[in-house]
This record gives C-alpha cells, sequence and structure tokens, in this order.
C-alpha cells in the first residue's frame, strides 16, 4: 500500500505542480501587461515592473491554489484512469475508499505548501513589492522597521508609529532638516487625520532648534501638509487576505477594542484558516469526478470541467465574503460555506459511484 501511495500521491502531485506553474505564468503575464502601463510614473522602470511582478507571484499563487489542486488532481487522476491503472487497482482488489485516502495523503502536503506560501512567504514579499513600488512612484524613500514607518517628505524624515484604517495615524514624528542638514524642527503628535487633501495634526509637542537657543511649545492641533498621502501610507499594510494568520487575529482583537468594524479582516482571517481544509476538499472531489462522469472523456474536457468548477468555487468565495460584509453575515459561515457544499458535491458524486 505504500508503493500504492506514493505511486497515485506522485502522480497527483507533480499534476499539481505543473498546473500551478502554468496558472501563476499565466496570471504574472496579464499582471505584467496591466502593470507595464505604470511605467514612467516617478522613477518607476521597466526592471522595476519585472521585479514588483516577481514579488507579487506568491500571492497569486496563494489565491489560484485551489483551482491548482482541482485541476491537477483532476489530470493526475485523469492520466491514470486514460492508462487504465485505475481500472486494474480495482480490479486487484483496491477499494475506491483507499483510493481515495492515497489522493488525501498527497494533499495533506500540498495543505502543507500552501500554508508556507500563505503565512511566511506571500505576506513578506507582497508588502516589499507595494513598498517598492510606491516609493519608485512618488519618488520617496520608505522604509518599515519595528520602530514604525519611516519616508522622506521633502527635507524632512517622518516616522509613524501605527497606522490605522480610515486614514488615521497614532504616535508621528516630524523631523524638518535644514540645506546643511542640521536639525531645525522636532514635531511629535498623538493623532493625525487625512481631511480635504492635508493631514490634521492633534496632540502637538514641538521643539524649535535654533542657532542661540532651543524653543518648546504644545498645540491642541494643527495642519500638516505633506507628500504623503493615505494611497501612500496603505502600502505599509498587506491586504487583509495576504496577512498572516496570527496577525490577523491581533489586528482584529485591537479594532474591536478601539470599537470599530472589523468583519473584513474576520472574514479573511477565518478564510485562511479554512484554506488547508479546502485544498483537502479539492482533491477529494476529484477522485468521484474521475471514476464517474468524467471517465471516460480526455484531458481537454478535463481540464474544462475542473476550471468551471474553480472558478465557481472562486466567484461563490467572493460573493459571500462581500456579502458577510455588506449584510453582516457571520464571517465563519461566508468562509465556510462554500468548502462545505464542495464537500457535499464530492460526498455526492462518491455515492453515485458506488
Amino acid at each position: 500500500m505504500r508503493v500504492l501511495d506514493r505511486y497515485i500521491g506522485g502522480s497527483v502531485l507533480l499534476s499539481i505542480f505543473i498546473t500551478l506553474v502554468i496558472l501563476v505564468v499565466l496570471v504574472g503575464f496579464v499582471t505584467l501587461m496591466d502593470e507595464l502601463g505604470s511605467v514612467g510614473k516617478g522613477d518607476y522602470t521597466t526592471a522595476d515592473v519585472f521585479y514588483y511582478v516577481l514579488l507579487i507571484l506568491p500571492r497569486r499563487a496563494y489565491e489560484v491554489f485551489p483551482m491548482a489542486v482541482l485541476l491537477g488532481s483532476l489530470v493526475g487522476l485523469g492520466s491514470l484512469a486514460n492508462n487504465s491503472e485505475l481500472v486494474a487497482m480495482r480490479a486487484a482488489g483496491v477499494s475506491l475508499a483507499r483510493i481515495i485516502i492515497s489522493v488525501l495523503k498527497a494533499g495533506v502536503l500540498a495543505m502543507l505548501v500552501v500554508l508556507v506560501i500563505g503565512e511566511a512567504i506571500a505576506p513578506n514579499t507582497e508588502q516589499y513589492a507595494e513598498r517598492m513600488r510606491a516609493s519608485k512612484m512618488s519618488q520617496q524613500i520608505t522604509l518599515k522597521s519595528k520602530h514604525g514607518f519611516w519616508a522622506r517628505d521633502g527635507s524632512s524624515f517622518v516616522n509613524i508609529r501605527q497606522i490605522l484604517p480610515g486614514s488615521q495615524l497614532r504616535d508621528i514624528y516630524i523631523y524638518e532638516f535644514s540645506q546643511e542638514r542640521e536639525l531645525r524642527v522636532s514635531t511629535q503628535a498623538d493623532f493625525a487625520q487625512y481631511q480635504d487633501g492635508h493631514w490634521l495634526l492633534r496632540g502637538i509637542s514641538q521643539t524649535r532648534f535654533l542657532a542661540d537657543r532651543v524653543e518648546s511649545r504644545s498645540l491642541d492641533e494643527a495642519t500638516w501638509d505633506s507628500l504623503l498621502n493615505p494611497n501612500i501610507l496603505n502600502v505599509v499594510v498587506v491586504r487583509p487576505t495576504m496577512l498572516p494568520v496570527w496577525g490577523l487575529y491581533q489586528y482584529i482583537d485591537f479594532m474591536h477594542e478601539n470599537g470599530q468594524e472589523a468583519t473584513t479582516y474576520e472574514v479573511a482571517f477565518w478564510s485562511k484558516v479554512i484554506m488547508p481544509l479546502i485544498t483537502l476538499v479539492m482533491v477529494f472531489l476529484a477522485v468521484p469526478f474521475v471514476f464517474g462522469v468524467l471517465r471516460s472523456v480526455g484531458i481537454g474536457q478535463r481540464i474544462f470541467a475542473g476550471s468551471l468548477m474553480g472558478l465557481a468555487f472562486f466567484l461563490l468565495n467572493k460573493v459571500l465574503g462581500h456579502m458577510a460584509v455588506v449584510y453582516s453575515l457571520n464571517p465563519l459561515f461566508a468562509a465556510a460555506v462554500p468548502g462545505l457544499l464542495f464537500l457535499g458535491i464530492g460526498f455526492w458524486f462518491v455515492r453515485r459511484v458506488h
């Protein structure tokens, strides 16, 4: 049985890998063509476009992974069916349940791969890519460190400790330098809100460094005209679907403590938690299809059927996610329904095959 597991699993995993590479290349090519239209904005060059697309490929791979698993499993098992190997296995006394277990073992390995991509690789590369792109286009120097977000704003350097939803900042430090690179003004603000094209600072402490003395003052609020805008600052925060699970959990807790709506992040959290199980569902779904309605068709028809199912899952997942935000549906329900529906379809086809 170990030999059988390795043979079936190897065929399925190889097909999943090839399918994933093809899908990522196709999506990456479309992204590249779209991104080339931004060349020339600031210092953004063609080489930067290729580098940017390369960096966001892990996110693209994570997004298309369920479809790649379904298509790859259909192709891998379909090749075994076309060579009558699955028939020979059944004739030798191997049950359908045992074949499903062999396929699911391969699915577990695929599940580990999607965990690594979604939790360790994609968030870091996505964040770096967006920061690099924004820096090139705005001709600003930006950096994210353990001390917050740093940016160059003309002759000033800005340090922002917390970036909040809704174009809000907390704990801001602004250091203004002269042409001789001497510190002239140091400003600290507790809070900032972007309004009407400029920032409104509150809770301000300011220190001026003059030639013969140092002056300090406090202000309740003041406006701050800056090249920085919410679009530039938002690149520091990875989109909700790309945050690691633990990072999402902490951010949701933070938003609840501050009385803010966190449904978007809750949907993303449960989608990421369920994603490994979705991978297993897609692998499982391929088995009854190959033994049933797709048993005697060609590889092209299997790919077409798998593409339709994958597209249906993708659209259903997106629609329920948006509905959860708009109509305040339970985030766990919205994230789990597509997977449970396809799991139910898989069990129904298994019963029909039996």
